[in-house]
């Protein structure tokens, strides 16, 4: 095979502004431009990875100058850290520790809270001490990928001689703490002449007597690491060369919609996942490679990765161009079931007293052909495992050119995965709630209702997908939660509920946005007015549509991926308080809102074996934020009562017996009453939500 012309596998620049850098007055201000300088560029830090120091001249509480160390605060991300995510120590109560021979974790983590200038600080990053014994004032910490594609092969210092010459210190693997910290101090100390520190299966640590100075030795190692390993990388040999073909585009898009059902629900069997597919060119040409299998068993690339992707993928041994999608179908459970022993089976071999195992299944499964399919509580969290696995494939590719890749023993692996130093961090997350971990697909999800559903579910843990036939208020509902939220938790969809092609492709969006469906709110609507005599076919067959037909389809299609998923799952019906009485002039709508509730109800008798709850919420004169009461709908129900339409909302409110109106959020709580454990014990049911319409009363 001809070789291609080697390409850059690093694409590493050196982005400080001058400009920018002079507009701050602090250390600690230069110290966070510094740190989100480096955090940002994923090729130098992984997500939350890494830290950076500054030691500066502080005036204490008692009017002293004290020597303070300004360190990344536990839990943070360089990226986007900010002045107040440091934590200040008082340097002086710190550097005694150096004349101790040893100090335990937990010892380490209840002095290094003594020396905190302020007690409302973070806790400070784990390795403190490094930041600390080192006699620079500024300091980084970083794990680029070219660096630790040199600390990741068997062969990395006798290249970073090469490379580096003599201005590196090597120091073999050792879990972050007093140990390391303090023989990372003694080399330096012992090589004078040195410029940066390699941490053998780890990463880099440079310095410098200013900010500038540091980010500049810290961009200039990783460049001249990127440089040495491009020359050395044969893009056709990379990974032992290529084994298998990559789907076409949308026959991997057709495969996807179907396994990533099964996959989610096996990998659910604990808690529930959600799921992210990634079919980037890297890691096709990884999944696709001839030692795929081989390196994917060998461990992770960076223990900063660990409590993120576990020690290895599940690599799924298929070969797209003989074996069918059946045959896929058919292997991933029993593989993800093999996976989850086989981690059993590791947690055993290797836990501590104390240690509580994490969910046994796969945070990234690797599929020739496919692509990458990560997993996590949140849709954030998958994405996290993906973006740290291609940085895992960054480093093997770049180990490979060089010689063999290595990783961690298993029981130094399964010591960072379940550090209680590193799992700190996760602590830090917010706690679950009703709805974490689930997803909500709503119909009609740009109208009052269903933006106030979608607006509650979020609030309460789900990420949702917004249908709606009016894409662009879809649209923008979307945006707002993915705002508020500052995360990607709402997904938006054109879906017409008559047409069973778009309902399709709709369920199929939210299956390759999430990994599946939890709940369904089967609430798209209209609504029509006029004496029976008067109602056209047309008329009735558009009610017919929309109410009737449109709430069948979703729900067959919902049915159906609940019944691949093996997680049962919930649908709630927004009928109306006409699914009981038989409003005036009204007949089409009434009936078919009639036939929504028995479909519900049918709906819910064949679910019941699969553990899929179906119930129904009746509004009655939900006025505000609603495309029907904006429509014709209005004036000709206000010509049924003989009064003005500017006259409904009070003439509604004097018809309850609560003397009330009715608004989204009153309905969003009783559709969220149904999709919640709350009524776990619930099926084929109704919640009346009308105020108290005596004509309506279902018993």
């Amino acid at each position: 095979m001809e070789n291609k012309e080697k390409t850059e596998v690093f694409m590493m620049k050196n982005v400080w502004n001058v400009v920018e850098s002079k507009k701050l007055t602090t250390d600690l201000e230069m110290l966070a431009y510094r740190s989100n300088l480096i955090g940002s560029d994923r090729t130098v830090c992984n997500w939350g990875g890494g830290n950076t120091s500054v030691k500066s001249k502080e005036i204490n509480f008692k009017g002293d100058e004290i020597d303070v160390l300004w360190v990344k605060g536990s839990g943070s991300d360089l990226a986007t850290i900010k002045p107040e995510n440091f934590t200040g120590l008082n340097l002086q109560d710190i550097l005694p520790l150096f004349e101790y021979d040893d100090m335990s974790d937990e010892e380490m983590v209840a002095y290094l809270e003594k020396c905190m200038i302020d007690s409302k600080h973070p806790r400070a990053s784990i390795e403190t001490l490094l930041h600390a014994f080192l006699p620079f004032p500024h300091i980084d910490h970083t794990h680029p990928d070219a660096i630790i594609s040199l600390c990741c092969a068997h062969n990395g210092k006798k290249i970073a001689e090469e490379i580096f010459g003599d201005r590196f210190v090597w120091v073999p693997y050792l879990r972050p703490g007093f140990k390391l910290s303090k023989l990372i101090a003694e080399s330096v100390k012992e090589n004078p002449g040195a410029e940066l520190v390699l941490m053998e299966k780890h990463g880099l640590v440079t310095w410098g007597y200013t900010a500038e100075e540091c980010y500049n030795k810290t961009i200039e190692a990783i460049e001249q690491a990127e440089a040495y390993i491009t020359s050395k990388i044969e893009e056709d040999y990379v990974f032992g060369g290529q084994k298998y073909i990559s789907l076409d585009d949308s026959i991997r898009t057709q495969f996807l919609s179907q396994i990533l059902p099964i996959i989610r629900g096996s990998v659910s069997d604990d808690k529930k996942m959600l799921l992210k597919a990634d079919s980037a060119d890297d890691i096709l040409q990884f999944v696709n490679s001839v030692r795929a299998k081989e390196l994917s068993s060998i461990g992770a690339a960076c223990p900063d990765h660990l409590v993120h992707t576990k020690r290895v993928p599940l690599y799924v041994e298929w070969d797209p161009s003989t074996q069918s999608l059946e045959d896929l179908k058919e292997i991933l459970p029993n593989l993800i079931s093999q996976y989850k022993l086989e981690y059993r089976e590791y947690f055993e071999r290797n836990k501590n007293n104390g240690d509580v195992m994490f969910e046994p299944a796969p945070r990234v499964i690797l599929i020739p052909g496919i692509g990458m399919i990560s997993t996590g509580k949140t849709l954030a969290m998958a994405d996290i495992s993906g973006s740290l696995y291609h940085r895992a494939i960054a480093v093997m590719k770049g180990s490979t050119s060089l010689g063999d890749f290595v990783s961690l023993n298993e029981n130094e692996s399964y010591n960072i995965e379940y550090w209680p130093l590193e799992l700190y961090k996760l602590s830090l997350a917010p706690k679950e709630a009703e709805f974490s971990r689930q997803v909500a697909f709503i119909t009609g999800g740009a109208g009052g209702i269903g933006s106030a559903t979608a607006k509650k579910f979020v609030a309460d843990g789900a990420h949702v997908v917004v249908a709606d036939i009016n894409l662009e208020g879809a649209q923008k509902v979307a945006d707002e939660l993915n705002q508020k939220a500052n995360a990607f938790v709402a997904a938006a969809v054109k879906m017409d509920v008559t047409k069973e092609e778009e309902v399709s492709k709709a369920i199929e969006h939210a299956i390759l946005t999430f990994g599946g469906i939890d709940i369904i709110v089967n609430n798209a609507g209209l609504a029509t007015s006029s004496p029976f005599e008067e109602t056209t076919l047309q008329e009735w067959e558009l009610n017919m549509n929309v109410l009737g037909t449109g709430y069948f389809l979703v729900a067959r299609e919902a049915f159906k991926l609940m019944q691949a998923q093996g997680l049962g799952g919930n649908m709630v019906f927004v009928g109306s308080k006409n699914s009981i009485y038989a409003g005036k002039n009204a007949a089409a709508y009434s009936s078919v809102k009639a036939l929504e509730v028995h479909l519900a109800r049918c709906i819910a008798s064949e679910g019941g074996q699969y553990g899929i709850r179906v119930n129904s919420v009746l509004p009655d004169a939900v006025l505000q934020g609603s495309a029907i009461w904006g429509s014709r709908w209005r004036e000709e129900r206000a010509a049924a009562y003989n009064i003005h339409p500017d006259q409904l909302e009070e003439h509604y409110r004097k018809r309850t017996t609560l003397l009330v109106n009715i608004f989204p959020e009153d309905i969003a709580d009783a559709i969220l009453f149904f999709a919640s454990s709350k009524s776990s014990k619930t099926t084929g049911s109704m919640i009346t939500v009308d105020g108290g319409v005596p004509a309506a009363f279902t018993r």
